[in-house]
């Protein structure tokens, strides 16, 4: 990768792994406090902690690590960002970090202590959403550089589908972008205006549905970088190939289509909504089904391919050839395993009846930390392994890999008794986003408790895992030999042509504007009609 490339790349890396240094702090702060036995000191606030959480972890890591994995992918397959794009991905990051900063002070003076939701009636500082609003702004900054590069690359090459690993980020970004229009919208419309005094209320629906049309998408802008590590570097880490490329572009599709008409399963609850429009948007969420089977099918047949090329015989023969010792595939694999239970999950939470079981409790949060903290977290970190070293211009020994597979195995460990440990309160009732103080009392508090402890035991053996994971970094970053370290980009099995449909933007972008104004339109209008007397304007707020 070109050199200056690399500087912007890591610089989002960098900062990716303060917020999860920070973030895991306060988790870890979390589930003591959340088990009775333990209290926090100087003053702190239970939800100032978990606000700080779910910020840092849930956008400023991910974001800040994924643009940083899009930009050097970008960089490795369609050439070396020109100058105008490279400056335009440093504005983005220096504006996305500025907004982080914002955020964080105001937090920190326990001025914004409303959760990584911020669900109104719960009010925040302004400075916290114009911060919000930086990062975004920030975001959409790098994505447009993005897009310039890619469209650079298509004028040189008119007739051919652009390089796999390229086309997907430039999918990951355009579904991000059109996924934060939704909070944009509630942040510059309702909350700044509101938090400032200029009007004395706002439409609480039509901030959750705005804030739920990017919540959900949000899930996927997590998991497409994932996704990308899954299908095109880890079969050039094992030594395979891709399975097929055309199979690869149609899933990344399918999952911008799908991902966004989709909010009204998080409001199943919520009165305001026709039911008719949440049962429209449930199946809209299963149709997710579709592109994630594909995965599965494409990633264990390229597995199942590599394992018969050397020799594996049997029905799962070829599960034994697979590189178990090399960190770069053992923490994504794990986190391929992970996303099994955490897609079952995922069912329920979508599904209306049983959501109604588990609505609000901790089971939740517990889905939560099996999707993003554990399968989306671990192939972070098994990209790390190989991204961090190659913009570093480093190499991985062979006993910071030992300790890169103990990190993965303690992560597994602390995420099975933390995540089992909450599905189960969950179906015991056990409420989302309280502490032991507001629920002690409650008359099944008992039941909980045994939970609860296993919650903190958890905690704490992640909390050793990042540990390691930073001790990794630093190695990584500062201290391991000089050297070479690949960027690996698969190869497809056999050649095969790509049709162009896949980059015809203007169709993909035309049926997801039109899915989107189907979904939206006329539950935004009755929200409107129906609002509250005495609203103004718009009726926003």
């Amino acid at each position: 990768m070109n050199k200056r490339d690399a500087k912007l790349a890591i610089a989002h890396i960098h900062v990716a792994y303060i917020a999860l240094l920070l973030g895991g702090l306060c988790g870890l702060l979390q589930v003591l406090v959340r088990s009775g036995k333990f209290t926090l000191p100087a003053g702190i606030g239970y939800y100032q902690v978990l606000t700080t959480h779910g910020i840092l972890l849930g956008l400023v890591l991910t974001t800040f690590f994924i643009i940083g994995f899009l930009f050097s992918s970008l960089s490795k397959t369609a050439g070396p960002l020109n100058n105008r794009v490279r400056t335009t991905g440093w504005i983005g990051f220096w504006v996305m970090t500025t907004g982080t900063v914002i955020t964080a002070v105001f937090i920190l003076l326990n001025k914004a202590t409303v959760l990584y939701t911020f669900y109104a009636p719960l009010m925040a500082h302004p400075g916290f959403y114009i911060g919000l609003a930086l990062v975004v702004v920030g975001s959409w900054t790098s994505g447009f550089a993005m897009f310039a590069h890619y469209g650079s690359w298509k004028k040189k090459h008119p007739k051919q589908a652009g390089p796999l690993l390229s086309f997907m980020s430039v999918i990951t970004m355009m579904l991000w972008l059109v996924a934060t229009l939704g909070v944009a919208a509630t942040v510059l419309i309702q909350y700044i205006p509101w938090s400032l005094g200029l009007v004395d209320k706002i439409d609480v629906l039509i901030s959750r549905t705005l804030f739920w049309y990017f919540g959900h998408p949000l899930v996927y802008f997590w998991l497409l970088p994932a996704y990308m590590a899954w299908y095109v570097i880890i079969p050039k880490v094992i030594g395979g190939k891709i399975f097929s490329d055309s199979l690869a572009r149609l899933s990344f599709i399918l999952f911008l289509l799908f991902s966004m008409p989709v909010g009204f399963h998080h409001q199943l609850t919520e009165p305001g909504i026709d039911p008719a429009w949440k049962y429209l948007q449930v199946i809209l969420t299963f149709m997710v089904v579709i592109p994630s089977l594909m995965t599965a099918f494409s990633l264990f047949a390229s597995f199942e391919q590599y394992g018969r090329s050397k020799g594996a015989t049997g029905t799962f023969g070829w599960i034994k050839k697979l590189p178990w010792h090399d960190a770069r595939f053992f923490a994504p694999f794990v986190g391929m395993v992970m996303f099994i239970p955490a897609g079952a999950g995922g069912i329920v939470n979508a599904s209306h009846q049983l959501n109604q079981v588990v609505h609000n409790t901790v089971w939740v949060t517990g889905h939560f930390h099996l999707t993003l903290a554990t399968s989306v977290i671990l192939t972070f970190f098994g990209i790390s392994y190989w991204l961090i070293p190659h913009l570093t211009g480093r190499i991985m020994t062979k006993e910071t890999n030992k300790l890169a597979l103990i990190q993965t195995w303690v992560w597994a460990i602390g995420m099975f008794f933390m995540s089992t440990s909450m599905h189960f309160a969950g179906l015991l009732g056990a409420p989302r986003r309280s502490s032991f103080s507001t629920y002690g009392n409650a008359p099944q508090a008992l039941e909980w408790i045994p939970y609860q402890i296993a919650q903190a035991v958890g905690g704490a053996i992640l909390f050793v895992g990042i540990v390691i994971a930073m001790i990794i970094y630093i190695d990584l970053v500062f201290l391991a030999p000089k050297g070479e370290t690949e960027f690996p980009v698969g190869e497809t099995a056999k050649c095969e042509h790509t049709p162009l449909i896949f980059d015809n933007w203007k169709l993909w972008l035309g049926i997801t504007a039109m899915l989107i104004l189907f979904a939206y339109t006329i539950p935004f209008m009755d929200m409107i009609e129906n609002a509250p007397p005495g609203s103004k304007g718009f009726k926003l707020w």
